[in-house]
Parts: C-alpha cells; sequence; structure tokens
C-alpha cells in the first residue's frame, strides 16, 4: 500500500485535489468527493504506470 499527498483547495463552488507525487488532480463539489475521484484517478493511473521509484514530498507553510 502507498500513503501519497492529496492537496486540496477551493475554486468557486469546485474543490481541486491534487496529488503531487505522481501528477494526477479531480475535482469535486465536497472535500470529500473531490478525495475519493483523486484516490480513484491516481489508483487508474497507476495501474496503467505503475511507480518505479517513489520520493515523498516535503510539505510546508510560509507566512507572507
Amino acid at each position: 500500500m502507498l500513503t501519497l499527498t492529496s492537496v486540496i483547495h477551493k475554486e468557486d463552488d469546485t474543490f481541486i485535489a491534487e496529488c503531487p507525487e505522481v501528477g494526477t488532480a479531480s475535482q469535486g463539489t465536497t472535500i470529500e468527493e473531490a478525495a475519493i475521484n483523486l484516490k480513484e484517478a491516481t489508483e487508474l493511473y497507476l495501474m496503467e504506470f505503475p511507480l518505479k521509484s517513489m520520493q515523498r514530498s516535503f510539505i510546508t507553510t510560509s507566512d507572507l
């Protein structure tokens, strides 16, 4: 089992979900729907294009 990062942000009335390790993206009308859709999109992508190696993303925040 892989543990991947999901980054979710809101654009207008839609939540956009992205997986930086794989490069997949999806959307939904709720955070939960966007996360579920991203998981499904990422699973389908990885069935076609398996990862040869896994490098975790570094997540941080910045005060501006």
